[in-house]
């Protein structure tokens, strides 16, 4: 018998189910394999200029970005930031740049692999990048050519935007539109809710804590233009004030309500009383109104605030990128230490953290089983 049992296991004509014992099928109703596509937003192919010039126009070209008349926007990125901005950009990415690459690029595979270990031989995972490489597409063809039965779209975003989960979901249903035969496709539109997120954050930060009393903690999230929160507004709730204080049902796609919302998740789970933590946007661009408080004008005030020992969390990031490691690690703790600050230290990203992969773990059982 067990000589049989190999035999089919080898045709692949054996199938093993721990609950209900060893069944015998044909390929035709071999049970077949779920995919999950992780996606986060991309990095250049290296810290050179060109690179990082090819990268800037592919990402700032996209419509959910910079959402503004199509030659407003054609002439802004292609002869204004990507000509000028660029040789700035590779420098700063020499900065960031490792032995294995991007930091962003090797923590997904890093978690593409180990999800995948996770998940067993019943699921595939591909990792794509909404900008340059793996694409979206490859990633794609990746699952479709192990015959999958569906596919669950993981936007790595916390906190869903248009220019990012949006802009994912957007990307993901152009290419598949062409499909002669198109799977069921199902979407994550944000975690920041997750408990084992939450407490991927927080085991990041207890080292920290353990080792120094800071005076207050900043949680520092990527920052979008106000008219795309008033574009996603439901009945025109979201004003950009108090009401981002409570997150409930009219405000669930605000991305401002949502980025408060993680920082007192966050801070209730490392008992962070209210008065000792602040919330602030970052990276901004251009003349139009970004949403607020600004974090580099808030850091400026808080040594004169009495707050000289400030840890701070950039909890709408998963991987090391530009805006944790080289903005709000090194360029914020210089301005801070200018304004007379004494010690600013920055929370490590998820990255491959075990328990970040638990918790996508998770996810993909709770979509898709």
């Amino acid at each position: 018998m067990k000589a049989l049992f190999a035999i089919l296991m080898q045709k692949e004509l054996f199938y093993f189910n721990p609950e209900a014992g060893p069944l015998i099928i044909n390929n035709m109703n071999k049970p077949s394999k779920k995919g999950v596509l992780i996606v986060n937003l991309g990095t250049p192919d290296s810290p050179s200029t060109p690179d990082v010039r090819k990268y800037l126009r592919e990402f700032l070209s996209d419509k959910r970005v910079i959402d503004i008349n199509p030659i407003g926007r054609w002439m802004l990125v292609n002869l204004i930031i990507a000509p000028f901005r660029a040789p700035k950009s590779a420098k700063v990415y020499q900065q960031l740049w490792e032995d294995r690459g991007s930091p962003l690029m090797f923590y997904g595979l890093d978690v593409q692999q180990a999800l995948s270990e996770a998940l067993g031989t019943t699921y595939e995972v591909a990792l794509g990048m909404r900008y340059q490489q793996p694409s979206i597409a490859s990633a794609l063809d990746q699952l479709m050519a192990k015959n999958v039965s569906e596919i669950l779209v993981i936007p790595l975003f916390p906190q869903y935007a248009s220019a990012t989960t949006g802009s994912v979901a957007d990307k993901v249903m152009e290419i598949v539109k062409d499909w002669q035969v198109i799977p069921t496709i199902k979407f994550v539109e944000q975690f920041l809710e997750e408990p084992l997120f939450i407490q991927t954050i927080a085991e990041q930060a207890q080292p920290l804590m353990e080792k120094t009393d800071y005076d207050h903690f900043l949680f520092s999230f990527h920052g979008i233009p106000e008219r795309q929160i008033k574009k996603a507004s439901c009945d025109g709730y979201c004003q950009l004030g108090k009401c981002c204080d409570t997150y409930h049902a009219k405000n669930r796609y605000c991305y401002r309500a949502q980025c408060f919302h993680t920082a007192r998740l966050v801070a209730q789970a490392l008992q962070i009383p209210e008065e000792k933590f602040s919330v602030a946007f970052q990276s901004r661009l251009g003349k139009d109104p970004w949403i607020q408080p600004y974090a580099d004008q808030m850091l400026k005030e808080m040594p004169a605030k009495g707050y000289k020992k400030v840890l701070a969390f950039s909890p709408s990031f998963i991987a090391d990128c530009l805006e944790t490691t080289v903005e709000v690690g090194d360029e914020f703790k210089e301005e801070f230490l200018e304004a007379g600050g004494e010690q600013w230290d920055l929370v490590p990203s998820l990255n491959a953290h075990p328990t970040w992969v638990k918790c996508l773990e998770e996810m993909v059982h709770k979509h898709l089983d």
